[in-house]
């Protein structure tokens, strides 16, 4: 079963981080509550929140960044890159969708920003948006 709560975050890949805040800031008077490097994804990662959701600004990490994303930055330019669905029960999610032959990045969850547990829905299963679960860590909040 699916326990879909909100969602969490519309991530979108960038080639400057520093430069891409500074626009959100001046545009929207958005400021950046939480940035880091993301190790296990390659990826440098600043958050902007509204509301109860978040803009996520993402680039590759400065040094060995991922490369997935660094394609996507060459190929497609700075634009939409995934959008993320906070879900009670990560691993149960993954185990439905995997159960009804949804087609899946992760089987198994990994570790992603502020260390809440995430994996990835393949574009494909929905017709070319990427999609991330995501399970909050409950001692981060955003």
């Amino acid at each position: 079963m699916l326990r879909i709560k909100k969602i969490d975050h519309v991530a979108i890949a960038v080639n400057d981080i520093d430069e891409s805040l500074a626009k959100y800031r001046a545009a929207f008077g958005l400021e950046s509550q939480v940035r880091e490097t993301v190790a296990s994804q390659k990826t440098e990662a600043a958050l902007l929140p509204i509301g109860e959701s978040s803009i996520e600004l993402i680039s590759p990490a400065r040094t060995d960044g991922n490369d997935g994303l660094a394609k996507f930055l060459e190929k497609k330019g700075p634009g939409l890159h995934h959008i993320a669905v906070e879900v009670e029960g990560i691993e149960e999610a993954l185990a439905t969708l995997k159960a009804l032959g949804v087609p899946l990045i992760d089987e198994t969850p990994r570790s992603g920003a502020r260390g809440h547990k995430v994996a990835f829905v393949h574009p494909k299963a929905t017709g070319g948006v990427l999609i991330e679960l995501v399970e909050p860590d409950p001692s981060h909040t955003h």
